[in-house]
């Protein structure tokens, strides 16, 4: 029998977590399904697993393949593939898949939640609200705005066109200049600190690798218009958060909506 081990975090809810497993078990009766929380918890079976399913980034930290002489087949619930890709032990002649390609509307979406919780002052609003207090806070528009998309792949072709429509002025930033539907203007990445000057909002979209580690740091947010935000929803590993940290602090940006971090879930004791 086929033997799959899928590797799902507590941190997901027991509905989003159980039903891969249960979809798996009603399509492909004739798989012996295991469910684990961590890559740790993973290590002991991996010599009996034949296909690893995990979110990729859960992978970090943890040689699974040093012992899995039967593996031949890693799909990963993410785009980014970091976490599998650079597995110590990972074969040549392991499948290694990822889901690239699904993520266009549902990431787009989170990216302008960013941007809008932001603008309007949303965290505010509900703190007031919470508090029975009626204070006044004055949102800023998307609308008349420039917003960079740093990373130009599946998801920033779908988020494009949706900026455009709430009014946006639409810049891409990439390693190379290419024209792109619904962009204004394209930018090098090689000279972020330039790219990144006039814009009052910056999407990070573009995959982790050796070369986009940390590579938003201290210049780079000093470089950024005052009041202008950051929106992550790429990697962690992107940004250097002790800058981050700093220029939140200290300007001149005016906040960030981050739904990745370097270290996850993020330590209760982080700034």
């Amino acid at each position: 029998m086929t033997n799959v081990l899928l590797i799902l975090s507590k941190g997901l809810a027991d509905k989003v977590r159980n039903r891969y497993a249960e979809k798996l078990r009603q399509d492909f009766p004739q798989l012996n399904i295991t469910q684990v929380d961590t890559a740790a918890d993973a290590l002991p079976l991996m010599p009996e697993t034949d296909i690893l399913m995990a979110y990729a980034p859960q992978c970090k930290g943890y040689d699974l393949l040093k012992d899995a002489p039967r593996v031949k087949w890693i799909q990963s619930f993410t785009t980014g593939m970091d976490g599998v890709i650079d597995q110590p032990s990972l074969r040549p002649d392991v499948a290694v898949t990822s889901m690239k390609g699904i993520h266009g509307a549902p990431v787009s979406e989170a990216a302008i939640m960013g941007m809008l919780t932001l603008s309007r002052h949303i965290p505010a609003t509900v703190k007031f609200q919470e508090q029975h207090s009626w204070q006044r806070v004055v949102p800023t528009l998307l609308n008349g705005k420039t917003v960079g998309i740093f990373g130009i792949g599946v998801i920033g072709e779908a988020l494009a066109p949706r900026l455009k429509a709430l009014g946006m002025k639409v810049v891409g930033i990439s390693s190379a200049k290419r024209p792109v539907a619904h962009f204004d203007e394209m930018r090098t990445r090689d000279d972020l600190v330039n790219a990144v000057k006039d814009l009052d909002h910056l999407v990070l979209l573009t995959p982790y690798t050796k070369e986009t580690h940390n590579i938003i740091d201290a210049k780079v947010l000093q470089a950024m218009k005052p009041g202008s935000y950051l929106i992550n929803v790429a990697r962690g590993g992107i940004v250097e958060e002790d800058a981050l940290v700093h220029a939140l602090k200290n300007g001149p940006i005016a906040g960030a909506a981050l739904d990745v971090f370097a270290m996850e879930p993020l330590p209760a004791t982080h700034p």
